[in-house]
């Protein structure tokens, strides 16, 4: 994580207000206010190395005077952060939200300038540490085990899109997530996540545990990505199929948080290129079409509550490129039939607003 940053804790203070003016009743100017704006093209690596120090104060109101007796409001301080922050307090708990670019949060509210009321003594301004909590937003989150060697995502990527994500024969070869954007002939763009591959146990934080799973928070669709042969973290541990693979993603999507399992998901088999690819897949779409009946290969915690229905299911090469252009289609296909059901039910709560308000 070098390179990228998804949390940065900050210190805001508004700022003081100016003095009143006691002779002729004169109110001093409010302190100025801090504000996080969505930026696009904004980093918390780029605030961190800009604001070495991390702290955002306002402006001093102007003080009452003769010749304005009203003073100035102090010039409030806005901190350009990325779309998909979250705003905490100290405590975790959530108290801002920023997914869309210009959207506004007041991070510490200046003080109130000197007046009748406080004997013209000017306010300090609100003062608190936050922190800033990054879930990337995206169109579709790769979502894949970490394996020995790499199960292939950061390749499916950079065939798909025009990002050049780090692509080796290694477990944990993307340690960060990767942005790409899948651009179509009619110009209409979809933005892929590369996403930190799971391992076991990553809901309880293990191995990149939270800091991969809550990206996948705020992306539309899943689009899990395994290798036909089956999958092994290392020569230590043991050995999985692409069936059981399937299920022990579902899982850890499912401890971290149930809402994961019920988003659209597609399924990409990679690697089928390789010895006996056809035999192992025509196992893995009868186990797909019954997996209760499968269940028995796995441990009994092991097990999802629920598994994902996949809406394709596309065999893939991104060695040969067998299927690349089927899935981009499929994705294209799938986000735009989600679009229109948001869209739909948009039309009918307005209709539903206009026929009560009648």
């Amino acid at each position: 994580y070098s390179n990228f940053i998804d949390d940065l804790r900050v210190y805001v203070r508004g700022g003081t207000g100016g003095m009143g003016y006691p002779n002729l009743g004169g109110e001093g100017g409010r302190g100025g206010d801090v504000w996080f704006v969505a930026r696009e093209r904004t980093t918390l690596k780029s605030i961190r190395e800009k604001y070495p120090q991390k702290r955002f104060v306002a402006g001093t109101g102007a003080n009452s005077s003769v010749k304005a007796l009203k003073g100035e409001k102090g010039k409030d301080c806005e901190v350009h952060v990325p779309l998909g922050i979250s705003v905490l307090d100290d405590d975790g708990k959530q108290i801002g939200e920023l997914n869309a670019a210009g959207e506004r949060f007041l991070a510490a509210r200046g003080g109130l300038g000197g007046s009748l009321a406080t004997n013209f003594l000017p306010c300090k301004g609100q003062r608190r540490t936050v922190h800033l909590d990054l879930k990337l937003i995206a169109d579709v989150g790769l979502v894949g085990k970490v394996r020995f060697p790499n199960a292939g995502k950061s390749s499916l990527l950079s065939k798909i899109s025009h990002a050049k994500p780090e692509i080796a024969n290694y477990a944990f070869t993307t340690i960060q997530p990767e942005l790409g954007k899948i651009m179509y002939a009619d110009y209409k763009q979809i933005s892929v996540a590369d996403l930190p591959g799971l391992i076991e146990g990553a809901h309880a934080n293990k191995g990149m545990g939270h800091k991969f799973l809550k990206h996948v928070e705020r992306t539309k669709q899943l689009l899990l990505v395994v290798d036909i042969s089956g999958f092994q973290l290392s020569l230590k541990t043991q050995f999985r199929t692409a069936f059981e693979t399937i299920l022990l993603l579902t899982k850890e999507l499912e401890l971290y948080k149930e809402e994961l399992v019920t988003k659209p998901a597609l399924l990409a088999i990679n690697k089928m290129d390789l010895p006996c690819a056809k035999d192992n897949l025509d196992e893995l779409m009868t186990q797909l079409e019954n997996p209760q009946d499968f269940f028995h290969l796995l441990e009994e915690e092991m097990i999802p509550e629920n598994t994902l229905e996949f809406r394709d299911v596309i065999p893939i090469s991104t060695y040969t490129g067998e299927g690349i252009e089927e899935l981009k289609t499929c994705l294209r296909k799938s986000i735009d039939e989600q679009a229109e059901r948001v869209n739909e039910e948009y039309r009918k709560k307005k209709l539903l607003l206009l026929q009560t308000s009648k």
